[in-house]
C-alpha cells in the first residue's frame, strides 16, 4: 500500500489536563486516490493532517509512505522526506507579498528535483494572465490558487489540503475544488483534504469521517460526483 497510518495517537497537556485527540487511527491508502477527512471542529482532523505531513510527531503509531516510517527518520532525513514527498495547502495563502504570482510559484519548484514545467502549470491553474501580479494584486481565490500551485510545482506524491476553501466564498470555493480535481487526475497526486463540509466528500474517492479522535466511517465513494456539480 501507498500511504500507511498505524494506530496514530496523540495526547497534549499533561496531569488533568491531558487531552487525547488522536486515539488509534488506522487506515491505508492507494496511490493517486482522493481522500476527504471529515469531521467537526475538535475531531483531530487537522492535527492527524500534520502528523501525515511530518509537521507533527505521534506518541505512539507510525506514518509510512512506499514502506518508509516517517518516525524512523533523523531530522535532515525527514526535511529531504518533506521536500520530495508532500505539498500544503493551507486555508490561509501565506503567500510572499513582494512576489509575483509566477516568483511565489518558484519557490516550492527550487524544492524539487523534478518539477512540473511552469508554464503548463500556470495554464492549469488559469493564472498564466496574472502571473505577474504581486497577491495584493490578486482575489482571494487567485491567491489560493496560486498557493496550490506552490506546493504541486515540485510534483509531489502527496498533497495534504487543510481546509482549502475555508476561507473562500460558494463560487470560489466550488472553483478551487475543480482545480483540485483536476490537479489529482492531470498529475496524478494523492490527495488527503481535511474539511467540515459534507457536500465534499461526494467528490473523493474515500471518505474517512472523524469524531472524538477515532475513525467512525471509513468508506469507498460508489457514486463520486465532480467538483462542478456539488450543491451545499
Amino acid at each position: 500500500m501507498f500511504l500507511e497510518v498505524s494506530d496514530i495517537q496523540k495526547s497534549f497537556g499533561s496531569g488533568e489536563s491531558r487531552v487525547e485527540v488522536l486515539k488509534g487511527i488506522h487506515f491505508a491508502m492507494e496511490r493517486g486516490k482522493m481522500c476527504v477527512l471529515l469531521g467537526p471542529s475538535g475531531s483531530g482532523k487537522s492535527t492527524l493532517l500534520n502528523i501525515i505531513g511530518g509537521i507533527d510527531t505521534a506518541d505512539a503509531g507510525y506514518v509510512a509512505v512506499e514502506g518508509e516510517k516517517m518516525a524512523q527518520l533523523s531530522d535532515k532525513e525527514l526535511t529531504r522526506f518533506r521536500r520530495e514527498h508532500l505539498g500544503y495547502i493551507f486555508q490561509m495563502y501565506n503567500l510572499i507579498p513582494n512576489l509575483t504570482v509566477r516568483e511565489n510559484i518558484e519557490t516550492g519548484a527550487f524544492l524539487s528535483k523534478n518539477p512540473l514545467d511552469m508554464d503548463d502549470l500556470l495554464h492549469t491553474l488559469g493564472l498564466y494572465e496574472h502571473q505577474n501580479k504581486l497577491p495584493n494584486q490578486l482575489s482571494g481565490g487567485q491567491q489560493q490558487r496560486t498557493a496550490i500551485g506552490r506546493a504541486i510545482i515540485k510534483n509531489p506524491d502527496i498533497l495534504l489540503c487543510d481546509e482549502p476553501t475555508g476561507a473562500l466564498d460558494y463560487h470560489t470555493s466550488k472553483d478551487i475544488l475543480r482545480l483540485i480535481e483536476e490537479v489529482n487526475q492531470k498529475y496524478g497526486n494523492t490527495i488527503l483534504m481535511v474539511t467540515h463540509n459534507d457536500a465534499i466528500q461526494k467528490m473523493a474517492d474515500r471518505v474517512i469521517i472523524l469524531r472524538d479522535g477515532q475513525i467512525r466511517k471509513d468508506y469507498e465513494n460508489d457514486e463520486k460526483i465532480s467538483a462542478a456539480d456539488l450543491e451545499w
